[in-house]
């Protein structure tokens, strides 16, 4: 008899080993199943956020580009015709505003110091020979309206940057 059950493989060592590993596979198995669950479910999460955050792409590269034609007009008095960048970026930013919630005020923010900065432009330079002290004031005065207008705008982009970052991030 002892020799019949060997023969078979149902001595109660094998049978008992088979068994145990039978139950550790299939924890393996519903441990495996359960994780991508996990990382599916994640992966989705992910896509989900980058869809939404898609949203702020265009805004987002505005003003990088607004910040840094700012930047190229720093200290350095400007006619209307330097400033065609900044209107077209601002104008830009002013279609988008209303469509976008989230960073609505923010973004009107930016459109409103646009315009204050463009309004600080100098006048058309003239052929005169000669300015007169009251001119050149004037226009110094107005330079440094201007510079301070520019000031308020880059503070204005930064402010709408970061709200766009944080709710990136959130």
């Amino acid at each position: 008899m002892d020799s019949t059950t060997l023969a078979i493989g149902t001595s109660a060592g094998a049978l008992a080993a088979s068994i145990v590993s039978s139950f550790l596979l299939g924890a393996l198995a519903l441990y495996g199943l359960l994780h991508h669950r996990e990382v599916f479910a994640w992966m989705k999460q992910i896509r989900t956020t980058d869809t939404h955050n898609t949203v702020y792409d265009e805004p987002d590269q505005w003003l990088a580009d607004l910040y840094k034609a700012q930047c190229r007009r720093a200290q350095k008095p400007s006619r209307i015709d330097d400033m065609d960048d900044i209107s077209h970026t601002g104008n830009m930013i002013r279609g988008v505003a209303d469509q976008t919630e989230t960073i609505r005020h923010e973004l009107a923010e930016v459109v409103e110091h646009v315009d204050d900065y463009l309004a600080t432009a100098l006048p058309a330079q003239t052929p005169a020979v000669k300015v007169s002290l009251a001119d050149h004031n004037a226009l110094l005065l107005q330079a440094m309206k201007q510079e301070a207008a520019r000031a308020d705008l880059a503070q204005a982009i930064t402010n709408a940057r970061k709200k766009i970052k944080s709710l990136r991030s959130a």
